[in-house]
């Protein structure tokens, strides 16, 4: 277990991967850093696992992987660890070097927004998430009201905005030419 103190201590990437076997909690690791990630809501488990489900059925025998929350991400750029709430790799995975756990080419990221993370999650979270070369996309999820926004990395490496509100409207996933209804993703959620 990591504890605060006074005094912040900085770790080393493999330090950091080393308390990681025996921690009971998971954490990032950001630049040295070592933060202990909170737990989940009902909500944010349920909307989780409905764009998980939803996306893992839709490409049942193709060439995609699907991911959620306990699945590791190594961003170099930024010297980040971190666990999307949800991650698909297209094709073969790429993981780090002399690693079986550490996936470091995710296509999309999908990011349950809560109160204490939200601010991370829009800012210096997706600023590291920019720096992957294969993201294409970068979805957050609110789970107090049905409301999506989705990032899509044009041609020119420019991200476009698009909102979708309501549990009427449907997500196009651009970067794999998929539609979800926003009511199959807060099936059950409770506003």
């Amino acid at each position: 277990m990591i504890m605060q103190t006074e005094k912040q201590q900085t770790y080393s990437p493999q330090e950091y991967l080393d308390l990681e076997i025996e921690a009971t909690d998971r954490h990032e690791y950001r630049n040295g850093e070592i933060i202990v990630m909170s737990g989940g809501t009902p909500n944010h488990n349920r909307i989780t696992l409905n764009f998980g489900s939803v996306l893992n059925f839709s490409f049942k025998g193709q060439p995609y992987d699907v991911f959620i929350t306990d699945q590791r991400l190594w961003i170099p750029s930024t010297k980040t660890y971190t666990y999307p709430d949800i991650m698909i790799v297209q094709g073969e995975i790429q993981l780090q070097e002399g690693r079986n756990d550490i996936i470091t080419n995710p296509l999309l990221i999908a990011e349950v927004l809560s109160q204490s993370t939200e601010a991370y999650d829009r800012g210096n979270k997706f600023t590291a998430y920019r720096t992957i070369p294969s993201l294409q996309e970068y979805i957050l999820i609110e789970q107090y009201r049905p409301h999506i926004e989705q990032f899509s990395k044009t041609e020119s490496g420019q991200w476009l905005l698009s909102d979708y509100d309501g549990k009427e409207a449907t997500i196009t996933l651009k970067s794999l030419s998929l539609e979800i209804s926003l009511s199959d993703i807060y099936d059950k959620v409770n506003f």
